[in-house]
């Protein structure tokens, strides 16, 4: 007490709110203990009341939804069934020309186009005359088929004279040997001559006409190699042609089959295989499917889409597909699964993504239930996990329970 006394005003101002604070301090720290004990003894509490609350009460907490015998009356409900589902792949696409029946018709030879003799779009058969040319080559040809005619009929003339000199004493017999080697000669230069022309596709009777007429004709008959559909046409009257110059005087198409040209993203591009079966659709004919197979499949995955080409061959006998039409393919790629399923419109998207079903055991109460589905065909939901079968579901407005639930008694 005596040194409280000795100490200075400032000193002894500073004693006494340093005791104050320590004082608050400790008053404190039990009341927060205090505290904390009674909120434990609360949360015992909690979770004794919780742990004896009834099985009834908690089911109170799921979300069920019950209904008047008019409200039911307006649902469809049925058992979880089972259904097989196809293992398909889908992918859309454009159609384009068979190429491997896809022929630029060209001359031969070159040449002056004389005349055309069929438009675009013009239905064709193979050998029919597409257009035809003056062809120089042609011309030569045939003057040269006249040229070695007369050699070697002069030959034949000059052996027979020589033969009938030597039985008279009037030649030797080397005379007789020179005049058949000519002749045998000449003959050769004939039939090559001969074949010559054939090749510009003169048959054999239009050459023995040249040869009786000793005239010459230099137009150059150009056929359709296939029988087909002009999808292209250059030629003109007057137009110069060259043997492979683009572009072609005609482009011939056999349009029984059309290719579909796909870009299938590179996770499906395992599941692809030659020869699978397609099923094209087209919007010009949304009711028609169109039968095919695949017949090649890319052989890199495009690095900026990630994508790979399918191609399949598409049989079109009715000429119904067009080139550059937009289309979509549907390709079988496994055998069919057995999956428990339910109708489509027993199944609703929640604003959460998820997706669910009602249950229900005695068709007043329902339950609502996560499903997880899988395929969705022919107006049926696949049903991989949160089902049993047997168990009755909601069939038809299942969208109605869930609005329900959501609007609760205004609902």
């Amino acid at each position: 007490m005596n040194v409280f006394k000795n100490l200075s005003r400032r000193s002894r101002a500073v004693f006494l709110a340093l005791i104050v604070i320590g004082g608050a301090a400790l008053l404190w720290s039990k009341g927060f203990i205090g505290l904390a004990d009674v909120q434990a003894q609360r949360k015992e509490r909690t979770a004794s009341t919780a742990a004896d609350q009834p099985a009834s009460d908690k089911a109170a907490d799921l979300p069920i939804v019950d209904l008047s015998d008019k409200q039911a009356g307006s649902l469809k409900i049925g058992p979880v069934g089972s259904r097989e589902f196809a293992i398909l792949k889908t992918s859309v696409g454009t159609i384009d020309f068979n190429e491997n029946v896809l022929v630029q018709v060209f001359s031969q030879y070159p040449g002056k186009i004389l005349k055309a003799f069929f438009n675009l779009g013009d239905e064709v058969k193979q050998g029919d005359i597409l257009f035809t040319i003056d062809s120089p080559d042609l011309l030569q040809a045939e003057s040269n088929l006249l040229a070695t005619a007369g050699v070697l009929e002069l030959q034949k003339r000059v052996l027979a004279r020589v033969t009938m000199l030597l039985k008279s004493g009037g030649s030797a017999q080397k005379d007789i040997d020179q005049s058949t080697s000519d002749e045998q000669t000449a003959e050769g230069n004939f039939k090559a001559a001969r074949n010559a022309v054939r090749i510009f596709g003169k048959t054999d009777e239009e050459v023995d006409q040249i040869l009786a007429q000793r005239k010459v004709d230099s137009t150059l008959l150009v056929p359709s190699p296939i029988s087909g559909k002009v999808v292209a046409r250059n030629a003109a009257p007057g137009f110069l042609t060259q043997p492979g110059n683009a572009p072609a005087p005609f482009l011939i198409a056999d349009v029984s089959t059309m290719w579909m040209l796909a870009n299938v993203i590179e996770t499906d591009a395992p599941a692809y295989r030659l020869g699978q079966a397609v099923e094209v659709r087209v919007p010009a004919y949304p009711d028609t499917v169109f039968k095919g197979h695949v017949t090649n499949l890319g052989a890199i995955i495009d690095p900026n889409s990630h994508r790979q080409l399918v191609r399949s061959e598409i049989d079109d006998p009715q000429h119904l597909l067009r080139s550059g039409m937009y289309a979509s393919f549907v390709i079988h790629v496994g055998d069919p699964v057995n999956s428990l399923a339910v109708p489509a419109q027993g199944v609703v998207r929640e604003g959460d993504g998820t997706m669910t079903v009602w249950v229900t055991n005695d068709s007043r109460r329902f339950t609502k239930r996560t499903v997880k589905i899988g395929l969705q065909q022919g107006g049926w939901t696949q049903i991989l996990e949160g089902l049993q079968p047997g168990e009755t579901v909601v069939t038809d407005g299942a969208v109605f329970l869930s609005n329900k639930l959501l609007l609760g008694d205004a609902g």
